[in-house]
């Protein structure tokens, strides 16, 4: 009885712009589906999403999504991608004529599409509704059930809050914002028996208060692995970015027992990106969430362990055994090591940055904040890949948004395709030869005073929103007296040890390093924290699966 209550609730969505095929879609699944689904029709993908966060909030369940390709504004492709991000477990069908089956195909790749179908689908029980037949049962067979979301309540202008809520959106767990002065905010802390004075306040699925949670705190509490399974393993891999995801589906799946570390969140800064449009085989572009958390899953199906919020201090070399230490003193031991612990946006030296980081002064992305930016102005420092994909997210809702770059010109470090783009884009616009001096605000950001680097003429700007995007320093202090680096901290590896054709001092080997490995026979490293890198997502990918194939070569040598 109560499945059936279920399905009763549960909806089938079709989405066409054209009233009479949308009508006819409908019809035939009513009368085939009608008695066990809600069939739910929209006419334009716009007015579909709406009625997605509605079935959401009410904790409705979507089961499949049929949509029309060639709609205008948003193509079912468009419709069908941020449907994803709604419902996630729903299946996604794709209508479309037949000289559009080459978008099709390529939909599979964009929006994980389970099946398209060509029109006319007459008859329907024989070109539709065996297909929605194996897709609801796929989807019954599933863990399709919402994932009861944790409650977060804090203050708009709270630099722990907004790491909390980055926390929890970087590692793709749900969770509903209250307002501490809005009156369901103020309900959550006197159920929770707070007086707000500390916040954020974190509410957990099973009802359990956290107040002002550190990150190992939270990611225990909301289902992410901090404690590893095992003592040994054949490989961990530090960082949980391209590199280090690409190191960990390798290794697990060419049968390592492979454990990757990661100190907050899977995807590093490419897990940030709004949009990565030149990774190959997304023709449409793809968000950094999105590539990560299929990446997440591919490592997980293969076997491999991830932890995170699990902060790595030191590197030991204990014979054969590589063995990683944790800041809480524990430590686990490998055969080898993959050191893919990639770059951190650099500091900006202004005055008044330091007190107002979080508070409208943001490093990366901050996607959680970019809702909170329509109709603002809004700014946004630096010159490369990074900062003009925020810039084309960020513009999206921004009533302006303004590039402020020291060099001369976006060309010497932004591809081609971002400058066409952000000359395009009516409201974004570029201020060359431009820095920030310093950032003004009591609890919140509210000016920046701008300098022109040639002439030294100094401008005030109203501002609450500073994204700044300006280059990268490694995360390898901690393996200080232990790996070899170069002068600003990036990993040596390979060729670069031995530039006058001799090993590094105490290379016990008779054989040079590889391509990819340290001055420590066994360990590795790939990705950004590598000397002269391509900081490219696609690179750092390419050598965390080429730092496996090595790490095999020293594993049947050792």
């Amino acid at each position: 009885m109560a499945q059936a209550a279920e399905a009763a609730r549960t909806v089938i969505m079709t989405v066409d712009d054209d009233p009479g095929v949308s009508r006819a879609v409908a019809r035939d699944l009513r009368r085939r589906y009608g008695a066990s689904y809600r069939i739910v029709r929209a006419e334009s993908g716009e007015s579909a999403l709406e009625a997605l966060r509605e079935l959401k909030l009410r904790g409705d369940l979507v089961a499949v999504v049929l949509a029309d390709y060639r709609m205008p504004q948003m193509n079912g492709i468009e419709f069908l991608e941020q449907a994803l991000d709604v419902y996630p477990g729903a299946r996604r069908v794709l209508l479309t004529a037949y000289a559009d089956t080459n978008a099709a195909i390529d939909a599979i790749n964009v929006v994980d599409l389970d099946h398209y179908l060509l029109k006319p689908w007459d008859p329907p029980e024989e070109k539709l509704y065996p297909v929605l037949d194996d897709l609801l049962d796929a989807w019954r067979r599933s863990d399709y059930r919402p994932v009861p979301s944790t409650k977060v309540v804090g203050h708009r202008w709270s630099a722990r809050s907004t790491d909390v809520r980055e926390f929890l959106a970087r590692n793709q767990v749900p969770y509903r914002w209250y307002s501490a002065d809005e009156p369901e905010g103020r309900r959550l802390l006197a159920a929770a028996g707070a007086d707000g004075q500390r916040l954020p306040l974190l509410i957990t699925p099973d009802g359990t208060p956290l107040v002002e949670p550190d990150a190992p705190e939270l990611a225990a509490h909301v289902g992410l692995a901090t404690t590893p399974n095992a003592d040994f393993y054949d490989l961990v891999v530090i960082g949980g970015g391209p590199a280090g995801l690409g190191a960990a589906v390798y290794g697990a799946s060419e049968g390592l027992r492979t454990v990757l570390v990661e100190r907050s969140a899977t995807g590093g800064q490419a897990g940030q990106s709004s949009r990565i449009e030149n990774y190959l085989g997304f023709p449409d572009g793809v968000s950094g969430a999105q590539l990560t958390d299929r990446a997440r899953r591919q490592a997980t199906k293969f076997g491999a362990e991830i932890l995170t919020a699990r902060e790595v201090t030191a590197l030991e070399i204990n014979g054969a055994a590589r063995v990683v230490r944790f800041s809480d003193g524990s430590a686990i031991a490998a055969h080898s090591v993959i050191l893919a612990t990639g770059v951190q946006y650099r500091q900006l030296a202004a005055q008044g940055c330091d007190e107002l980081n979080g508070c409208g002064v943001y490093y990366g992305s901050s996607l959680t904040e970019a809702s909170a930016c329509q109709g603002h102005d809004v700014y946004i420092v630096g010159g490369a890949n990074s900062a003009g994909q925020a810039a084309m997210y960020l513009a999206r809702g921004a009533k302006s948004v303004t590039l402020l770059v020291r060099g001369a010109s976006l060309s010497a470090s932004m591809s081609y395709y971002l400058i066409q783009q952000i000359e395009q884009a009516p409201n974004i616009s570029v201020r060359c030869g431009t820095v920030v001096e310093a950032a003004h605000g009591s609890d919140h950001l509210e000016q920046l005073t701008l300098r022109d680097a040639a002439s030294g003429h100094t401008e005030l700007v109203d501002a609450q929103w500073l994204f700044v995007f300006i280059g990268a320093a490694p995360l390898t202090d901690w393996l200080d007296g232990t790996v070899l680096r170069d002068e600003r901290g990036f990993i040596l590896a390979g060729p670069d040890l031995t530039p006058d054709g001799r090993p590094p001092a105490d290379w016990e080997l008779d054989r040079p390093p590889y391509h990819l490995e340290t001055n420590v026979p066994g360990v590795f490293v790939a990705g950004d924290a590598r000397a002269e890198s391509a900081k490219r997502v696609a690179s750092a990918v390419g050598e965390g699966a080429m730092a496996v194939m090595l790490v095999h070569r020293y594993l049947e040598q050792s």
